[in-house]
C-alpha cells in the first residue's frame, strides 16, 4: 500500500516546496501518472538528470572490474513487493545496483564491441519520447511521429541511392531484426515470382526445404537465426569463402550458387555484409549486385556496421554499389552515435513489404489505407513500437549529418593508426589491415610457444576487464583466440590505443608466467 504523501514519494526540492496532502495510495492512481502535475516530473526529472551528470563526471575508467557473483549479491534480499520511500532513494539503489557497475560505452578506453557512445540531443529525445510515449504502429496514436519516421526512411534511402519514387522502410529494434525482415521479403517474394505461392496465406511451400541464401564466411550470426525462424533451418545459410581481406569472394558465390544448383537446392538470396564484426570488411557489392540481377536473386546489404559511410564524406565511396541492393540493413544505434535501439530496413521496391501487411478491424482496417492514412504497422513486424525515431532526428537537426560522418572518419582514421603501432612492435600480430574501426590482432611476444597463445590471449582480455581500465573484446577466427579493438569513440584518441597497449603488455606478461614460467622472462627490446 502506498500510504506516503506525494511530496515525500517524489522528493519535491527546495526549501520552500510545499508538501503536497493528497496521498499516493491506491485510491488516487493518477497521482503517480506523467501529466498530472508537472512539478512531479520536473522534479523527477532534476533529480535523475543530477544523478547522471554526476556519475558520468565520476567515471574514469569503463568498467569497475565487478563480477556476477558479486554483483548478484547486492540484488540478494530485494523485495519488489513494497516500495522504497521516495524516488531519491529509489535513484540511490539504481545507483548501487546499476550505475556504479555499468559499463561506459563513452569512456574512451572501451574498445570492445560495437557500441558507440551517444550524442547528446538524442538523449533529448529519449526523454521527449518517453514521457509523450507515442507508439508509431498507426498513424491515430503517434501523428506526427509517424511522419519523422518515414521522413528519416526517406532520408537514408536517399543516402543509400535507392530510387526515390519506389523505395521505403520501416524502424527495427536492431540488425537482428531487419535481416530477419529481409530474408522473410526475400522468402516470400521468391514464392510469389517464381511459385505461385502466397507464403503469407498458406505457410511455406514444399520445396522450402531446398531454398539456400548465400553469405560469406564472416558474415553475421543473426542470417543463421533468421533462416530458422524463417522455417528453412539454419543449413540454408550457404557459408562463402572470403579473399585475403575477409571479404565475400565473388567467383567462390558464383561457384557455390552453382553448386546448389546442381545438387537440386533452390537459391533464392545473397546477403553482402558492409561491415563484418570481427573485420570490417566490406564485400565487394558493386559486383555482386549486377551478377545476383542476372541470376534472379535478392541482394540484401547488411550494413548495421558499415552504414556510417553514408554520412562520411571521406569514404563513401567504400559503399559503392548498395545502391543496387533489394534491401538495406542500417544500425544507427553503431554507426551514427544514437542510443538503443536505434536501427532500420530499407527496400528498393515499397510493394515488396506486403509480405508483412495485416489488416485488423481496431486497429489499421483496409478502409484507412484506401484513404491513404499512413499506418506504419502495415510495413512492419511489430505492433507497438516506440518512437526511436526521434533520437535520429534531433541529432541531425541539431548536430547535422556531416557531424556524424566525421565521427567515423575519425574512428576509421585511428584504426588505420592503431594497426601501424602494432604492425611496428615484436610482441604483437595484428590480423588484417582494418577496412573500417575494427581490429584483430594477438599478443604474440618472443619466445612464447605457440601452444599457449590461444589461452594467453583469452587470459589477457579477462585480466583486463577484471582491472576494469580498458575494455577490449577477444574472438577466434582459423581456429585461434585474437583480441578485438573496436573503435567507434571519436574521443579516443593514439594515446589511448598506446595506454591500452601497455596494459595488454602488462597482463600479457603476468599471464605468460602463469602458463608457461620458462618462457615468461622474454621481453622484446623497446616494449616496455
Amino acid at each position: 500500500m502506498f500510504m506516503r504523501t506525494t511530496a515525500e514519494a517524489w522528493d519535491l526540492p527546495g526549501p520552500g516546496a510545499q508538501p503536497l496532502p493528497t496521498p499516493l495510495s491506491p485510491a488516487a492512481p493518477g497521482e503517480a501518472l506523467v501529466g498530472t502535475d508537472t512539478r512531479r516530473l520536473e522534479a523527477a526529472i532534476a533529480q535523475t538528470t543530477a544523478l547522471l551528470t554526476g556519475r558520468l563526471a565520476e567515471v574514469e575508467q569503463p568498467f569497475s572490474g565487478t563480477t556476477p557473483a558479486r554483483l548478484a549479491e547486492a540484488f540478494a534480499g530485494l523485495d519488489l513487493d513494497r516500495p522504497l520511500p521516495s524516488l531519491g532513494t529509489a535513484l540511490q539503489e539504481i545507483s548501487r545496483l546499476y550505475l556504479r557497475d555499468a559499463i561506459y560505452f563513452h569512456h574512451p578506453r572501451y574498445m570492445a564491441h560495437l557500441n558507440c557512445p551517444i550524442a547528446w540531443p538524442a538523449v533529448a529525445a529519449e526523454l521527449i519520447a518517453a514521457t509523450v510515449n507515442s507508439s508509431v504502429d498507426t498513424w491515430d496514436q503517434s501523428a506526427g511521429g509517424t511522419h519523422i519516421e518515414q521522413a528519416l526512411i526517406d532520408w537514408t534511402a536517399g543516402r543509400i541511392g535507392l530510387p526515390a519514387a519506389t523505395a521505403d522502410g520501416v524502424f527495427t529494434s536492431g540488425g537482428t531484426q531487419s535481416n530477419l525482415m529481409a530474408l522473410l521479403l526475400a522468402r516470400d517474394n521468391y514464392c510469389l515470382a517464381r511459385l505461385d505461392h502466397d507464403v503469407q496465406r498458406a505457410g511455406l511451400p514444399p520445396q522450402a526445404g531446398r531454398f539456400r541464401i548465400f553469405a560469406s564466411e564472416a558474415s553475421h550470426f543473426s542470417l543463421q537465426k533468421a533462416a530458422s525462424v524463417l522455417g528453412l533451418g539454419a543449413e540454408a545459410i550457404v557459408p562463402v569463402a572470403c579473399d585475403a581481406h575477409y571479404r565475400l569472394d565473388p567467383a567462390a558465390l558464383a561457384a557455390a550458387v552453382d553448386a546448389a544448383r546442381a545438387a537440386g537446392q533452390l537459391p533464392i538470396a545473397v546477403v553482402a555484409t558492409l561491415g563484418t564484426t570481427n573485420f570490417g570488411s566490406l564485400d565487394p557489392i558493386a559486383e555482386i549486385a549486377p551478377w545476383c540481377a542476372r541470376e534472379g536473386l535478392w541482394l540484401h546489404a547488411d550494413a548495421a556496421y558499415g552504414c556510417g559511410l553514408l554520412v562520411s564524406r571521406r569514404h563513401r565511396e567504400r559503399l559503392a554499389g548498395i545502391e543496387q541492393a533489394d534491401s538495406v540493413t542500417v544500425d544507427y544505434h553503431k554507426s551514427f552515435l544514437q542510443p538503443v535501439s536505434c536501427s532500420a530496413l530499407l527496400v528498393r521496391r515499397r510493394r515488396d513489404l506486403a509480405c508483412l501487411t495485416y489488416h485488423a478491424d481496431y486497429l489499421n482496417p483496409l478502409s484507412q489505407t484506401r484513404e491513404n492514412t499512413p499506418n506504419l504497422v502495415c510495413k512492419s513486424l511489430q505492433t507497438t513500437r516506440r518512437f526511436d525515431a526521434l533520437k535520429l532526428w534531433l541529432t541531425l537537426r541539431v548536430l547535422g549529418p556531416d557531424a556524424l560522418g566525421e565521427a567515423f572518419d575519425a574512428v576509421i582514421a585511428l584504426a588505420g593508426q592503431a594497426h601501424g603501432l602494432l604492425a611496428a612492435a615484436p610482441d604483437f600480430e595484428p590480423l588484417h589491415v582494418p577496412a573500417l574501426s575494427t581490429l584483430l590482432f594477438r599478443y604474440r611476444p618472443p619466445g612464447a610457444p605457440p601452444a599457449v597463445l590461444d589461452d594467453l590471449n583469452e587470459a589477457i582480455r579477462k585480466a583486463l576487464f577484471r582491472d576494469g581500465r580498458t575494455v577490449i573484446a577477444s574472438t577466434r577466427e582459423g581456429g585461434h583466440c585474437y583480441l578485438k579493438f573496436t573503435l567507434l569513440n571519436p574521443a579516443t584518441t593514439l594515446t589511448d590505443v598506446e595506454a591500452a597497449l601497455a596494459q595488454i603488455r602488462q597482463a600479457g606478461e603476468s599471464c605468460l608466467r602463469a602458463l608457461h614460467p620458462a618462457a615468461a622472462g622474454a621481453q622484446p627490446a623497446g616494449a616496455a
